[in-house]
C-alpha cells in the first residue's frame, strides 16, 4: 500500500511523486508496482490503479469482440412478440425508429445516442488509442481521443437499455407469447465485454504508454 504523506512536506516532494486517492482524498506517495499488483488506499481501500499483465493486447482483443458483437446486438431481433395473432420482431434500431415515427423525436435522440451512437464512438476511440500505443504512431492524437472518451464514459447506458428490455419482457410474458432471439444474446454479451474491457483497460497504464513512459503499457 502507498505510504500517507505528511502534509507539512508535500512541499518537498514532487508532483510526480504524488497520488490522491479519489474516494478519500488522502495524498499519499505514489508506488512502484510490479506486474500484477495493484495498489490499494490505506485509508478507505479503494483501488488506485493496477500493473495488469498485457493490457496492449487483452484490451485489443476485447474492442474488436465488442466491434464484432456491436451490429447483431442493434440490429438482430432481441424478442418475438406474438400478440392476438400478429407478430412482430423488434430490435434496437427498430425502436428508435418506432419513437421517431410516433413523434417521440427528443426521446428517439436520446436513445439512439445512449444505446447505439455513444458506445460505438467509445470503441472507435478505444481502437485508436490501443493501436497508436501499438504502432507507436499518433500518441497526440491518442491522447485527445483518450480523453474524449473518459467524457463518454457515464453518456453510454448499454445497461438502462438492457434493463429496460428486461422490464418489458417481465411485462409482457402474461398477455402475449414472447420467443428471445439472438439479438439480446449478442446485446448481454456486448454489454459483458464492454465491461471486463473497463477492467482490463487499466487507465494508469494508458496514460503512462500515451505519455510515453511505458511504451508496452505491461507487455
Amino acid at each position: 500500500m502507498p505510504d500517507p504523506v505528511d502534509t507539512l512536506k508535500v512541499s518537498d516532494l514532487p508532483l510526480d511523486d504524488l497520488l490522491a486517492c479519489h474516494e478519500c482524498d488522502l495524498l499519499m506517495r505514489k508506488p512502484a508496482l510490479a506486474h500484477g499488483e495493484k495498489a490499494q488506499c490505506p485509508r478507505c481501500g479503494y483501488e488506485l490503479y493496477a500493473h495488469r499483465y498485457n493490457v496492449i493486447e487483452r484490451s485489443l482483443a476485447l474492442v474488436l469482440a465488442a466491434l464484432l458483437l456491436y451490429v447483431p446486438a442493434n440490429f438482430l431481433p432481441i424478442m418475438q412478440l406474438n400478440l392476438l395473432g400478429l407478430t412482430s420482431e423488434d430490435t434496437v434500431w427498430s425502436g428508435v425508429v418506432a419513437l421517431f415515427n410516433t413523434g417521440m423525436q427528443g426521446v428517439a435522440v436520446v436513445v439512439f445516442l445512449c444505446s447505439m451512437g455513444i458506445p460505438l464512438v467509445k470503441l472507435l476511440c478505444q481502437l485508436a488509442v490501443l493501436l497508436s500505443i501499438r504502432w507507436n504512431i499518433g500518441r497526440n492524437y491518442g491522447l485527445l481521443l483518450y480523453r474524449i472518451y473518459h467524457h463518454l464514459r457515464d453518456w453510454g447506458m448499454l445497461e438502462v437499455y438492457l434493463m429496460g428490455v428486461l422490464v418489458a419482457i417481465v411485462k409482457l410474458v402474461d398477455i402475449a407469447s414472447l420467443t428471445l432471439g439472438l439479438g439480446l444474446v449478442c446485446f448481454i454479451s456486448l454489454l459483458m465485454v464492454q465491461i471486463l474491457l473497463e477492467v482490463v483497460m487499466s487507465p494508469h497504464q494508458i496514460w503512462q504508454a500515451l505519455s510515453g513512459e511505458d511504451v508496452h503499457a505491461g507487455d
